[in-house]
């Protein structure tokens, strides 16, 4: 079954942004899915500016689909710069907003790039009270 893509899926697919990993992270996480097996790891560093927290970089590597890459590519875009709480109040709509849209079996994977960050968020937070 083949499935229909956007534009913006198959860029941040074929040309991930913010893929790799962050030397001495300030929290990691790894999350998955076992329904299908995709995986995601993120890396945060998070700056302070004018007493608020600022993500300044964020990294993923995935194992997984394309939609899987895609929806971590187009999160990573969206919160780099953003305070930790606009950050966690970004929601698995807003990435799917910004693709275009994914095929319904697919939705899972912007629900696990969401969950990724709010995880790797609260690791950060619970290291740094």
């Amino acid at each position: 079954m083949a499935l229909n893509y956007t534009k913006e899926v198959m860029d941040h697919f074929l040309n991930p942004r913010n893929i790799g990993t962050i030397e001495n992270p300030d929290a990691y996480t790894e999350v998955g899915n076992p329904t299908c097996g995709d995986m995601l790891s993120m890396y945060l560093k998070v700056k302070e500016i004018d007493n608020k927290k600022i993500i300044e970089d964020l990294k993923f590597l995935s194992f997984g689909c394309a939609s899987n890459i895609s929806t971590a590519s187009m999160l990573t875009t969206q919160v780099i710069g953003k305070t930790l709480e606009e950050a966690k109040a970004f929601s698995f709509k807003e990435v799917m907003d910004e693709l275009g849209g994914l095929p319904s079996q697919k939705i899972h994977c912007s629900v696990l790039a969401v969950e990724a960050l709010q995880d790797v968020i609260k690791k950060y937070e619970e290291s740094n009270k």
